[in-house]
């Protein structure tokens, strides 16, 4: 398994495609919230197995913070550490930019698996394309 920056067009195909069949088919977010304004600005990263697009998630600055944001991982990579290569991948890149305080937004069902790698609840819960969610920090 592979985690990178994404570079070019057809890695954002690949990107988008993993995010398009989690969140747009599996969760039923409508197309017009999940690929949003925030595309252009954002750092993408795609992880791959055998050449194939498994997991995505996005990277911004919004307040000071680094914003983690649509990490995703396909039905069938789930519970083989894809989560938590695109994690450690954003984070890293976070550092590097000089970045060390990180903020997601979590559904509610995988707030166990952010609390694993450091993060903290910072909010009440909320909805967002009708899911419950809660905002969560890290300090890295």
């Amino acid at each position: 398994m592979s985690v990178k920056v994404v570079e070019n067009e057809k890695e954002l195909e690949d990107a988008f495609s993993v995010r398009r069949t989690v969140f747009i088919d599996e969760q039923n977010v409508p197309a017009e919230e999940e690929i949003d304004q925030h595309e252009d600005e954002s750092v993408h990263f795609v992880s791959y197995q055998k050449g194939v697009s498994i997991a995505a998630g996005r990277f911004r600055v919004v307040d000071g913070y680094g914003k983690v944001e649509r990490i995703c991982v396909l039905k069938e990579a789930r519970k083989t550490g894809a989560g938590k290569a695109i994690m450690n991948e954003i984070e890293a890149y976070a550092l590097e930019k000089g970045i060390d305080k990180l903020k997601l937004n979590a559904q509610t069902h995988a707030i166990p698996f952010y609390a694993g790698l450091g993060y903290e609840v910072a909010s009440e819960e909320f909805l967002d394309a009708g899911i419950p969610h809660k905002t969560m920090i890290k300090k890295i």
